[in-house]
């Protein structure tokens, strides 16, 4: 099955948020004479002092996560909610306030108290966005690690003008509302396509913003964005947004000084759509969930303290299978560590290792699902070191995204409109 064609699964194109499926359908080149900027519009960066630049070490042995799970029945989920407008993302402040905070994709985000939906909305930016397309609009969040002293939290959101838009915001004197005037642009990169959008934000254990940007839409990365390291589509990104305005370059950075023509921004690179990744809370571990093309769906990951500039291989393979050619050369490129065919769903949805206290059996499981089958899974090392892939439940939701609570209890997000609480099946 081909991934812009979503017929056979019973879905309206319209509700497709992180998949293919381009307004350009099957398109493997730019739409007849149309021209587009491509690359990156950005403010004046300012570099850390860094090391000698070199290009990162070959591609090592298949990653290994710190600690593994161990094996599940079933999962269930329990609805806290369904008067939500489309969700994308739910989140915490780490403020020990309790609340949960919804991403909603035509501009606003919701406060949800008890599992409750507040009457009053935290932020609301509708009039600077384009939600018109299936994967615009507000499409991510993250608050700052010490959001509880400085109100600080960035946002991810597909500009009016079609520009991939990364802004940081202060909430204001009252604590359930943020100041929306305090909006400071980090970037505003240019997009050739409205689809493939990325927009997952989160901070790493080391204090810094990671942003996942897709490849710039279309089908088949025509621009050859992927593999292209002097733009910053097909990318995840890695920022110190603590120093100087709009934000700094880790010094351990891969290309920090723009070796080889390479952003520096970049920390690992080949991604088509990396509509949602996560660390582990426990142990620091990066799992990406990658959308695929015509085919595959994939896991990529990198183990906890790891090198980057890891190339995950777009859009010379998908997930571990050649694309487009049956000659790919992957001497450099990281397989990931799972992938499922369009058999099984369309559109992956990337989540999270389970790190709360309430049902030990999830403990260490990686949950996951795909947003056109409904399907949810989880994912481990076996005794053999082996990665094992257990199908948990077939939800029929829209599986929007996943998301933590601040004690690590975890979440999925329907983009129909409602939350659910993942409980241990009986």
């Amino acid at each position: 099955m081909h991934r812009d064609s979503l017929a056979s699964w019973g879905l309206l194109a319209t509700l497709l948020l992180a998949a293919c499926g381009a307004t350009n359908a099957g398109a493997d080149s730019p739409p007849s004479g149309t021209s587009f900027a491509i690359g990156p519009t950005l403010a004046p960066v300012t570099s850390a002092a860094a090391p000698t630049d070199a290009a990162p070490a070959s591609k090592p042995a298949r990653p290994q996560p710190t600690s593994a799970g161990q094996p599940v029945g079933a999962i269930q989920l329990e609805k806290l909610t369904d008067d939500l407008n489309s969700p994308v993302f739910v989140t915490h402040a780490a403020d020990k306030s309790g609340r949960m905070f919804v991403v909603e994709k035509k501009g606003t985000i919701a406060i949800l108290r008890d599992g409750k939906r507040a009457a009053t909305l935290f932020l609301d930016i509708s009039d600077l966005i384009d939600s018109s397309g299936s994967e615009q609009g507000l499409l991510g969040l993250a608050f700052h690690p010490d959001y509880a002293s400085n109100g600080r939290f960035f946002v991810y959101y597909t500009a009016s003008n079609g520009d991939n838009t990364l802004a940081r915001y202060q909430v204001s004197d009252a604590p359930d509302v943020a100041d929306p005037r305090s909006a400071q642009v980090l970037f505003a990169v240019k997009d050739p396509a409205p689809n493939h959008n990325g927009g997952m934000l989160a901070f790493g254990p080391d204090g810094y913003l990671y942003v996942g940007l897709g490849d710039g839409g279309s089908a088949g990365d025509p621009w050859g964005n992927g593999q292209n390291r002097s733009v910053l589509l097909g990318k995840l990104l890695r920022l110190d947004v603590d120093g100087d305005a709009p934000y700094t370059i880790p010094p351990d950075n891969p290309w920090p000084n723009g070796v080889d023509n390479a952003r520096p921004e970049i920390w690992a690179y080949g991604l088509r759509n990396p509509w949602r990744f996560s660390f582990d809370r426990a142990n620091g571990d990066l799992y990406i969930g990658d959308v695929g093309q015509n085919a595959y769906e994939e896991i990529d990951f990198q183990p906890a303290n790891g090198q980057g500039g890891l190339n995950y291989g777009w859009n010379t393979r998908e997930a571990t299978h050649c694309f487009r050619s049956d000659d790919c050369q992957s001497s450099d490129m990281i397989d990931p560590i799972a992938e499922y065919d369009h058999s099984q769903g369309c559109s992956v949805t990337g989540g999270y290792v389970y790190r709360g206290a309430a049902f030990p059996s999830l403990q260490g499981l990686y949950i996951f699902g795909d947003y056109c089958s409904g399907t949810i899974w989880s994912l481990h090392l076996d005794a053999s070191g082996t990665w094992e892939q257990r199908k948990l439940l077939d939800s029929k939701l829209s599986i929007s995204s996943f998301g933590e609570d601040e004690a690590g209890e975890l979440y999925v997000v329907d983009l129909g409109g409602a939350i659910y609480r993942v409980t241990a099946g009986a």
